[in-house]
């Protein structure tokens, strides 16, 4: 059986160094078998991969590579946390936000980035609960960001 890692090597991608935080809080945190994430930005070797709102500077297309991004520095939070993602044993829950032009409607699509990366990985353990909400704004100017909730073994 492979593990979550050689999946994401199938993919073409790979766990990222956990991203530093932007204000003071941890990455995540362990309670029980549950491990929290904060909210992840689309950052990639310490920048944000692009800024401004989804619907407006940031095409739909773009927001979903941006969620795909969340969605890594998440696993790298809950790695550095537990040591390896094969003691994962569920994804319960991913909420993601989108800085929304004011007519977009389409937050639950930017979303599948992170859901679908989660379902590659994990398989049946990878499906989840999910809200996808649009927001005026976030940190930095990001376009997304992906919180993630996960039970471990042990």
């Amino acid at each position: 059986m492979t593990t979550p890692e050689e999946r994401l090597t199938e993919l073409g991608l790979a766990v990222p160094e956990v991203a530093a935080p932007v204000a003071v809080y941890v990455p995540a945190v362990r309670t029980g078998n549950l491990v929290y994430t904060s909210g992840q930005l689309p950052m990639r070797q310490g920048a944000l991969i692009t800024t401004g709102k989804v619907g407006g500077e940031v095409s739909a297309e773009e927001a979903y590579a941006c969620a795909q991004q969340c969605a890594l520095n998440a696993l790298a939070a809950v790695r550095a946390e537990i040591g390896e993602l094969s003691l994962v044993t569920r994804v319960v829950k991913v909420v993601a936000f989108v800085a929304s032009a004011p007519d977009f409607t389409g937050q639950p699509g930017v979303a599948n980035g992170a859901s679908e990366l989660f379902g590659q990985v994990f398989g049946d353990a990878g499906v989840h609960a999910r809200s996808a909400v649009g927001v005026p704004v976030l940190p930095l100017d990001a376009p997304v960001e992906v919180e993630l909730i996960v039970e471990v073994r042990g």
